[in-house]
């Protein structure tokens, strides 16, 4: 089977113990983690063969990352070495009604300083079907965004199949760029496009049509319909347009599901209850894996669909940034044993 090729920065998240917010900390937990190696993680532990393609100091910390990723199986061949530091983040994880925090420290990291021509993208793609990126990448640096576009439209070249995460993210678009500027001619090139309307709206001013989140309208499933069918007019090369639906009761108890569009039709998953949250960081990261995962090996929309809510319904139940479920749990979440039985 050809590999999966996946674009972007690891970083090492430190965390207060349990639900300790920062100013009670004396302790960080450590773990390391990102969007693109997150969904890396996912595919190899589904047993599908994929690389990271990342750049990291050429230090202790740097190797440790590394270290992680060749522990779940993730090939590293193609990981460049240089620059000054690894990405940190500091996540405060919340309760009930306490949401959780991040905050960033990425700033002249090693990725962020990548630039366009120091990966030989057709080495990378030479034996690959797939390559996955996300919106956090050209977020970091101009260099980062060149780089992730030299890949795509190489990709595209070689008649691979691209998908992205949309994943806006506020605080890390600082380099003096507006993100629609940068982000419009990637997601050109891109055939699988994840996000949701808070994404769309971000980047690219599509808003849903007939709801108005700000006054209180609920967001109904068939609602995102209007927002796929203006992000495919958009970008003409996509032929599915998918969306994550998350409820947020309280930090610890969320609704989750998602939709599919592929040009003609809306698919619906169920909807699960999320009602202990462990850690829901990289939720959508364990959805994209388990879509990508679905649709290489179902060959079927709706499959696939289910197949990544159920393995990020899982993923909320496991603590760190990867999903580290197995393909029978995914399934028999699917099957709809939510029972959590003891397997003996």
């Amino acid at each position: 089977m050809k590999n999966i090729v996946t674009f972007g920065e690891i970083m090492l998240r430190l965390a207060p113990p349990g639900y300790q917010r920062f100013s009670q900390a004396n302790q960080f937990e450590v773990v390391y983690g990102g969007g693109e190696s997150n969904v890396a993680v996912s595919l190899a532990n589904y047993g599908l063969p994929v690389e990271f393609v990342t750049r990291v100091p050429q230090n202790d910390i740097g190797a440790c990352a590394i270290m992680e990723m060749r522990k779940r199986n993730v090939g590293t061949a193609h990981v460049l070495y240089g620059g000054e530091r690894l990405g940190i983040y500091f996540l405060e994880t919340g309760a009930v009604s306490r949401g959780s925090k991040v905050v960033y420290d990425r700033a002249h990291s090693a990725m962020s300083d990548i630039q366009p021509g120091m990966v030989d993208w057709e080495k990378v793609f030479g034996s690959a079907q797939w390559f996955h990126w996300t919106g956090i990448t050209p977020a970091i640096s101009q260099g980062a965004a060149d780089a992730c576009k030299e890949a795509i439209e190489v990709a595209n070249k070689m008649g691979i199949t691209v998908s992205c995460d949309l994943n806006y993210r506020k605080k890390l678009w600082k380099y003096g760029k507006q993100s629609e500027g940068i982000m419009e001619p990637l997601v050109a090139g891109t055939d699988i496009i994840l996000g949701n309307e808070e994404d769309a709206a971000a980047h690219f001013g599509i808003h849903p049509e007939n709801v108005d989140i700000t006054k209180g309208d609920t967001m109904e499933a068939d609602a995102y319909l209007s927002v796929c069918q203006q992000m495919m007019k958009r970008f003409p090369r996509a032929r599915k347009i998918i969306t994550t639906l998350r409820g947020s009761i309280s930090a610890s108890h969320n609704t989750w599901s998602g939709v599919l569009h592929d040009g003609k039709k809306l698919f619906h998953a169920p909807t699960y209850q999320i009602t202990h949250i462990v850690d829901r960081v990289g939720g959508g990261d364990s959805f994209m894996g388990g879509l990508i995962y679905g649709l290489i090996h179902y060959q079927d929309d709706q499959k696939a669909l289910d197949f990544a809510v159920a393995a990020s319904c899982l993923k909320h139940t496991i603590h760190g940034d990867a999903n580290l479920v197995t393909i029978e749990e995914v399934e028999k979440l699917m099957q709809g044993d939510a029972s959590g039985r003891v397997s003996r």
